[in-house]
């Protein structure tokens, strides 16, 4: 598949770059700075763009903007962002309204190769890939909310559909029948209001809906720890 990538850090960078090149992707551009994100998306339409969070010139959040800006432009654009912190307001931000096609992974996860590129082929095939340290984070801080309808094995399975795994994985993770996830998973559509004509979509969904419910802060921006 083609990529681009948007990291400041050279070396991580040239990393990325020789990673995806052995395991027979095409990087079509790198980005070392914030404003390069966008043009360099819109001229080469990647099937995945893989982007730092916090880029040059202020190394705030200039990578999370240049995505959201880019899948305006380009709807459904799969993006991968890696970050070096649990920020849970990034990736809600990110993953709020509905979308699909997205990850968000700590950086310390590229360094497990296979883990790292099966999430790259999860999000670029539309699903979604969120690091279950980021998963965990969230799911513990939020209160009141949609989710405190779910049993503690409903909110296992939840935070394993939410790191982008599948049925069989997920029921050799709690040790239970490929049966008995099914039936959990039931159970979570049907608590959070899931209705079955999103089928396609439901897993995605289950998500952001925890996700669209983290706190605000009173100037109307997601909330964050850090």
């Amino acid at each position: 598949m083609h990529v681009v990538i948007a990291e400041d850090h050279a070396l991580l960078r040239e990393g990325l770059v020789l990673l995806l090149s052995s395991a027979g992707h095409e990087v079509v551009a790198v980005a070392g700075s914030g404003p390069e994100v966008v043009p360099a998306l819109l001229e080469h339409r990647p099937d995945i763009a893989v982007l730092d969070v916090r880029m040059p010139p202020g190394f705030r959040d200039e990578g999370l903007r240049a995505a959201l800006a880019a899948r305006e432009e380009i709807p459904g654009l799969p993006v991968l962002v890696l970050s070096q912190y649990v920020e849970e307001s990034y990736a809600a931000e990110l993953l709020g309204g509905g979308a699909k096609g997205v990850g968000y992974l700590l950086k310390d996860r590229v360094g497990r190769v296979d883990e790292f590129l099966d999430a790259l082929d999860r999000v670029a095939a539309g699903g979604t890939a969120l690091d279950p340290e980021v998963v965990a984070e969230l799911l513990t801080r939020r209160r009141d909310s949609p989710l405190d309808s779910l049993t503690p094995r409903e909110r296992e399975v939840l935070k394993l559909m939410a790191e982008g795994h599948d049925n069989t994985t997920m029921a050799a993770a709690l040790v239970v029948t490929e049966r008995a996830v099914s039936k959990h998973i039931g159970n979570v559509f049907l608590k959070l209001g899931l209705p079955p004509s999103d089928s396609g979509h439901r897993r995605v969904q289950a998500v952001l809906t925890y996700l669209n419910n983290v706190p605000r802060r009173p100037d109307g921006n997601l909330s964050g720890h850090r």
